[in-house]
């Protein structure tokens, strides 16, 4: 449901959903702390992204995931427990 075009890329026990757009890539990383978590650990968004809901929509995607996998989200990232508390709707894809 984003306008986005969001990748997500795995190697070893690390991760990241990735946004690309005329040369500037925002992205939420992630380690995998089991087969069933995820410990979201950073969201960085250019300034090219600013305003845009890149953020947001990573966080969505992760979510998305989450609910399709069957992993929770550990929500260290400031960005990403920000959006938890925004959405109460998602509590069933975070373990806080």
């Amino acid at each position: 449901m984003s306008e986005f075009d969001i990748t997500r890329e795995e190697d070893g026990a690390k991760g990241r959903y990735v946004i690309q757009l005329d040369g500037a890539e925002a992205e939420l990383t992630y380690s995998i702390a089991s087969p069933k978590m995820r410990i979201a650990d950073h969201t960085g968004v250019p300034d090219a992204f600013r305003g845009t809901g890149a953020g947001v929509a990573l966080v969505t995607r992760m979510v998305a995931d989450a609910r399709a996998e069957g992993f929770r989200i550990v929500p260290l990232c400031p960005f990403v427990n920000a959006q938890r508390r925004k959405h109460p709707d998602w509590a069933d894809a975070f373990n806080v």
